[in-house]
């Protein structure tokens, strides 16, 4: 490197964000995600005594992934490179393998290759890199804010470890913003900040977990706060909130949150609770789910968890998908919620569900068997009645519009697929369903 490339990146490196020039370098300097990285945890131990095996890092942007990618460079022995799946491709791969096997036969030095957003690498690409990782010529660390076992290639996974981040919990946002105010080198401890505590909460509540967004929120703040008359950077909460300006919700609709935070509503309806529904119905909302999906799982809630109990709750889902059609966002807000309150308080019951799945579980391992005769759509041209109905009686013609008679194929007459609640509407309809019964057989 010349004197202008090291001028050029002394520079860079002055000129980055707060949450760069903070990254931690060393374990011991490392803050948060104590299950793996505490002291005795195997990371950590990893980490110290070298002796790494290929490993996948997998979490929520701003926990520390890169940072855990960094220590390893900086703590290793071995040759360390840096590519990213965003900008790399199978040609770029090959050439990285090549320098790992003439490093490898030159010095015995194994090479660690460290790929960000592993996850957007294709399969080719992935299948690239699995016979070397498998003889061991790179050793592969891969970060990745999508659930690897779904994003990464079996084969490349099943030889690597899985280590997952979680959201960073408030006392290592705390922690993170001490040593950025605190820090004179690389943070801002020679700017006079004075962090009210209202300011700090306000801090750590919209960073959501993400240690990134905290220490960015934080510089902004007080590179753009004027001093006070002692020359000190008063910083409260409503500076906060102006340099963070809107709190986006942390949420990736085509991720795993997508799955996550919807499974979260499905259950919250399911379990009768409107405000744990609610949240999480906002949580999609501010973070800009497709309403149309929510409707969808809104109808899916009223046919199979409410059901028979309540049969109204179904046309309820079903009126909010249309006003989402009819009105758009952000007046869809409305129906959406009203549906999903209406849908958590009504009475439950999954009879509907179990009972098609029942029935479909018996076609498919026996057949649909025969028609009877006397349910077959057949036309014959007579005036004698008893020929024309072949058996069939017309429940019409009956007292109460019902007459006992055999529906199902022969051999099945006491299949039971559907066995009613006794909730809400359908403990009603039950008691008519029985007592209508009941008259014909007496």
């Amino acid at each position: 490197m010349d004197m202008f490339s090291i001028k050029r990146e002394a520079t860079l490196k002055k000129q980055a964000p707060l949450a760069q020039r903070m990254r931690a370098e060393s374990v011991e300097d490392f803050v948060g995600q104590e299950h793996i990285m505490g002291k005795g945890q195997l990371l950590n131990r990893m980490i110290s005594a070298d002796r790494l095996t290929s490993m996948i890092l997998y979490g929520p942007p701003g926990t520390g992934k890169t940072t855990l990618a960094h220590i390893v460079a900086n703590s290793t022995k071995k040759r360390f490179v840096e590519i990213s799946a965003v900008t790399s491709g199978v040609k770029d791969i090959r050439q990285v393998v090549d320098e790992a096997k003439e490093t490898l036969g030159q010095s015995g030095k194994e090479t660690v290759v460290f790929i960000d957003e592993i996850h957007r690498f294709n399969k080719a690409q992935q299948d690239a890199l699995l016979p070397h990782v498998e003889k061991g010529v790179l050793l592969l660390i891969g970060a990745t804010t999508e659930n690897p076992y779904f994003e990464v290639n079996k084969a490349l996974l099943s030889r690597c470890t899985v280590f997952r981040l979680e959201l960073l919990n408030e006392k290592a946002l705390i922690t993170l913003a001490n040593m950025a105010l605190e820090d004179k080198v690389k943070g801002l401890g020679h700017i006079k900040i004075k962090l009210e505590e209202d300011g700090l909460n306000y801090l750590v509540k919209s960073a959501q977990g993400d240690g990134r967004n905290l220490l960015n929120t934080l510089e902004l703040a007080a590179l753009t706060t004027m001093p006070n008359e002692s020359g000190v950077v008063i910083i409260d909460a409503e500076t906060i909130k102006e340099s963070s300006q809107i709190r986006r919700v942390r949420y990736d609709k085509d991720g795993e949150q997508h799955y996550d935070i919807i499974s979260a509503f499905i259950k919250s309806i399911r379990g009768s609770d409107p405000q744990g529904a609610l949240h999480w119905l906002a949580s999609m909302i501010e973070g800009g789910e497709d309403p149309k999906f929510i409707a969808r799982r809104l109808i899916v809630s009223a046919a199979e968890d409410i059901g028979m109990a309540d049969p109204i709750a179904l046309s309820v889902a079903v009126s909010a998908f249309d006003a989402i059609n009819i009105i758009g966002m952000p007046e869809g807000r409305i129906p959406l919620a009203e549906a999903t309150i209406y849908l958590a308080l009504a009475p439950k019951s999954n009879s509907a569900y179990l009972g098609i799945n029942n029935a479909l579980a018996y076609v498919r391992a026996n057949g649909p068997g025969q028609v009877p005769e006397h349910l077959k759509n057949i036309k014959i041209e007579t005036q004698d009645k008893d020929i024309e109905n072949l058996g069939y009686k017309y429940p019409h013609d009956f007292p109460n519009h019902y007459v006992k008679q055999d529906y199902l194929p022969q051999g099945m007459r006491q299949v039971s697929y559907y066995s009613p609640g006794k909730i809400g509407i359908e403990a009603e309809i039950a008691k008519n369903w029985e007592k209508t019964t009941k008259i014909d057989s007496e």
